[in-house]
């Protein structure tokens, strides 16, 4: 099956599942397409400047960007969720596309994935998922020397991108790039920011569970 039909695919399965379980606010395939399926792929770019090696999607939901991301390029991946609901639902649609030798899902807090694989990833993602000083704390532990970070947000305000240059020094990451685009639905924003593990933090991460969002490393 080619990558495009297995996407696509998923895609099906994943507004089949959406019927019964919330799992997306798009229940029009169009849309969805656009809105799972294009945006999750906009990073590419930026994702294969990682090394080889393991990716993670972080707080992935319906399996989005990381199933499209995952099938794209080919690499082992692991698909974070602390809802075991949704993960269940995604590990049941990978498995009915005979993928679940190279994409598995991890039910639990990121922090905790921490702990359990520090510094075995090569490329991380989030998309839409929490402010970028916390998701550079979060990222960083899970992350190996050289290992990239890849954000997608809607628009991040001058305030979020200073507070992440802060964070970012402590955690051990650099940006390497951010650029901005329109889907092709013509209205739907999107800034991909690009982090690279360069250092080691000055801080002991993880912390405990919930800090990088309730007291972030801004002071």
């Amino acid at each position: 099956m080619e990558n495009a039909e297995l996407i696509d695919r998923y895609l099906d399965l994943i507004l089949e599942e959406n019927k019964t379980t919330n799992l997306t606010r798009i229940d029009s395939k169009e849309k969805a397409r656009i809105l799972h399926i294009e945006d999750s792929l906009v990073a590419l770019p930026e994702v294969n400047r990682a090394p080889e090696g393991l990716y993670g999607d972080l707080g992935t939901g319906g399996g989005f960007p990381g199933f499209p991301i995952a099938v794209e390029t080919g690499r082992k991946a692991i698909l974070v969720d602390s809802v075991k609901k949704k993960t269940a639902i995604v590990e049941r649609c990978v498995d009915k596309l005979g993928m679940s030798d190279r994409i598995s899902t991890f039910s639990g807090r990121i922090e905790d994935l921490a702990r359990e694989m520090p510094g075995k990833f090569s490329v991380l993602t989030a998309r839409a998922l929490s402010q970028l000083p916390s998701l550079l704390e979060l990222a960083s532990p899970l992350l190996k020397k050289g290992g990239l970070f890849v954000c997608y947000k809607g628009e991040a305000s001058p305030e979020e991108e200073e507070a992440a240059k802060k964070v970012a020094k402590k955690v051990g990451m650099t940006l390497v790039s951010k650029r901005s685009l329109i889907l092709s639905d013509g209205e739907t924003h999107r800034e991909i920011f690009l982090y690279e593990k360069t250092g080691k933090p000055t801080v002991k991460l993880p912390r405990r569970v919930g800090m990088a969002q309730h007291k972030p490393l801004i002071d």
